[in-house]
């Protein structure tokens, strides 16, 4: 790498000196991402995927085997009675707004047990007016903050006594926050304590930026419908678009008849050419997360020696692609996304600025120079300009292109540590 990147001698004296500390919970993320390789193959060997699936239809969609194939994938993997892999799904957040619009009614209650959801769902929820959000239609919303980055259980049990909760939320990655992102291991605990005392009230999971961390996914402890975009973990970089939804068949059946029509439901949705890029995206997902987790390892390890606050730390586990840095001012958080785009495949040579961005109340910088636009399972950087002055980085197609840019974004840490030593 010295012969093509013009760093500074002290980022490649940190790097040196980081890389043996990491050296083995890097082997034990290949150790991960093998045996997730493994169940992805044996889901493409019971689904009989051929040549045949890459066809594409138009118009309604009627008849799409490709489609049809692909969600017995998702099915076989996630270890769910059914599975929604679409196009038309425009984002995470459109998936869980058609979730959440699918599988509410009038007079039902949402409670999120992971305290404010993500902001791209303030709308959506109500939280934030808007005349189309759930509010507007009569759906009433509560919400219990997290304790000590944990579930508050005394606090979810007593309320689900008092209350008739239709859905409950568990957000496990930690948006827009300085919360901890929640292992599946405390998932498995709430719901079994929640199914004690509410039997009946639906369990929804927001997994985005979760899938294939680690070898179990949130069906498999009891969720029942989880939900998750393609431009994360799951497409593996080649999905341009879509997101997905898997569980049981009865909200699944829901929530595509909320996404296309009542009566028609998963019938429609033409794949418009879609069905190689998922299946390709899918097959490579273990390999691409697994480099995700790496890049997130890695820049822990840089910028924890540096003196920077980060969540998780190197040698922590890891329960998403998502990895905190706490910057505390505006400067050094501009600057660093500023690197990272410097490192980027595409558009390197821009340099992000904060902006008024659709569904966030205060400016946000991004930094992603990525083949598909929002893409943050490609190495990105962004973050709202409000205090603390958090820097959400995630992504790294491939470890080697990943480990580059994160390294001239620490130059420019040292440069500026440098430049103003001299001052």
């Amino acid at each position: 790498m010295k012969n093509y990147l013009n760093l500074e001698k002290e980022t490649w004296e940190l790097y040196d000196k980081v890389l043996p500390k990491i050296k083995n919970k890097l082997v034990e993320i290949d150790a991960i991402c093998e045996e997730n390789t493994a169940k992805v193959l044996q889901a493409f060997w019971n689904a009989h995927i051929s040549e045949t699936h890459f066809n594409m239809t138009t118009g309604y969609g009627y008849d799409d085997i490709g489609r049809e194939a692909i969600e017995n994938v998702y099915k076989y993997i996630f270890k769910a009675q059914d599975a929604l892999v679409r196009n038309q799904f425009i984002s995470g957040s459109h998936a869980l707004a058609k979730t959440l619009f699918g599988l509410l009614r009038p007079n039902d209650l949402l409670l999120s047990i992971t305290g404010t959801p993500y902001d791209t769902l303030h709308e959506v929820i109500g939280i934030k007016e808007n005349a189309s959000s759930l509010k507007s239609f009569g759906i009433k919303y509560d919400e219990i903050p997290l304790k000590d980055d944990d579930f508050d259980t005394a606090k979810i049990l007593d309320y689900l006594t008092n209350h008739q909760v239709k859905v409950i939320e568990i957000q496990r990655s930690r948006g827009y926050s300085s919360r901890k992102s929640i292992s599946l291991d405390k998932v498995e605990k709430i719901i079994q304590e929640i199914k004690k005392i509410s039997p009946n009230t639906i369990i929804m999971i927001d997994n985005c930026y979760c899938e294939f961390v680690t070898t179990k996914e949130p069906c498999e402890v009891g969720a029942d419908i989880v939900v998750g975009s393609l431009i994360k973990n799951l497409g593996g970089g080649m999905a341009l678009n879509g997101g997905y939804v898997v569980g049981k068949k009865e909200y699944v059946h829901l929530v595509s008849e909320a996404l296309t029509l009542p009566g028609e439901g998963k019938e429609v949705g033409p794949s418009l050419g879609a069905n190689r890029q998922f299946l390709e995206g899918i097959f490579l997902a273990p390999q691409v997360v697994s480099s995700a987790v790496k890049t997130s390892i890695l820049t822990s390890a840089l910028l924890e020696e540096l003196g920077y606050l980060v969540d998780p730390k190197p040698l922590e586990e890891s329960v998403d692609i998502v990895l905190t840095i706490l910057f505390g001012n505006p400067e050094d958080l501009i600057s660093y996304c500023a690197g990272i785009q410097a490192g980027s495949p595409i558009d390197s040579f821009v340099k992000p600025i904060p902006i008024e961005t659709p569904g966030y109340d205060d400016k946000v910088i991004m930094a992603a120079g990525a083949f598909v636009q929002g893409s943050s399972i490609e190495l990105s950087c962004d973050g709202p300009l409000r205090e603390p002055y958090l820097a959400y980085q995630q992504g790294g197609l491939t470890f080697e292109s990943a480990k580059i840019g994160i390294l001239k974004a620490v130059n420019e840490i040292i440069k500026k540590r440098k430049g103003s030593d001299h001052e």
